[in-house]
């Protein structure tokens, strides 16, 4: 797993109130620089996007706020080495001590199948935030 995604910039955070969790997304050099400069449809090469997810949790006054660490997940853009996967390479850690998951076909078809009502944004549902250079 790429462990250096916490020092790579917050693009932008979503929540799931279907399944109670709270997501922060994270990009690389290549995908911040992308978003700079308006260059996400598509994705560039090289571009990396983590999105990191907690319980979604009620909190003192309300608040809603993270609980428990879920899971790690990235997609990695390489049109030519995941070209069977409309451009996108796919991997997702687990728990506190981030065990590898989905090391069978099967996971990359769930990813692709879940990504694929968003082709029309290169099957990312993400709406990075602006980004200053």
């Amino acid at each position: 797993m790429s462990r250096g995604y916490g020092n790579w910039r917050l693009i932008s955070t979503t929540d799931r109130f279907d399944n109670n969790t709270i997501r922060a997304i994270f990009g690389n050099d290549v995908a911040v620089k992308a978003i700079q400069d308006n260059n996400i449809q598509p994705w560039p090469d090289g571009a990396i996007l983590a999105k990191v997810l907690w319980k979604r949790v009620e909190g003192q006054n309300d608040l809603i706020v993270a609980g428990d660490f879920i899971h790690a997940e990235f997609m990695i853009k390489n049109k030519v080495k995941y070209a069977t996967t409309d451009g996108w390479g796919w991997a997702r850690w687990v728990g506190k001590e981030l065990k590898p998951f989905g090391k069978t076909p099967a996971f990359t078809a769930t990813c692709t199948n879940c990504h694929s009502p968003v082709k029309a944004l290169d099957y990312v549902y993400t709406m990075p935030l602006k980004l200053k250079k």
